[in-house]
C-alpha cells in the first residue's frame, strides 16, 4: 500500500508551495484521497503526476532531422 501524503508533504517532495497543491487538487489535475475532512496524495499519484508532465530531452538526430 502507497503512503499517503499530507497537502504539505507533497508540497516537499515537488519542491513547490501549498498553494499549488491545492490548485492541482481544486482542478483535479492529481489524484487525492479524502479521508474523512483530510486531503491525503498517494505516493504514487504523485510520482504519476511528475511522470505525465516529463518532458524528454531533444537529442542531436532530432535536431537535425527538423524542419527549419
Amino acid at each position: 500500500m502507497d503512503q499517503l501524503l499530507t497537502v504539505d508533504e507533497a508540497a516537499d517532495a515537488l519542491n513547490t508551495s501549498v498553494r499549488f497543491v491545492r490548485r492541482l487538487i481544486a482542478e483535479r489535475r492529481i489524484e487525492f484521497v479524502k479521508v474523512g475532512r483530510h486531503v491525503r496524495i498517494r505516493e504514487s499519484a504523485l510520482i504519476a503526476f511528475v511522470v505525465a508532465g516529463t518532458v524528454t530531452p531533444m537529442t542531436t538526430s532530432t535536431v537535425k532531422g527538423r524542419a527549419a
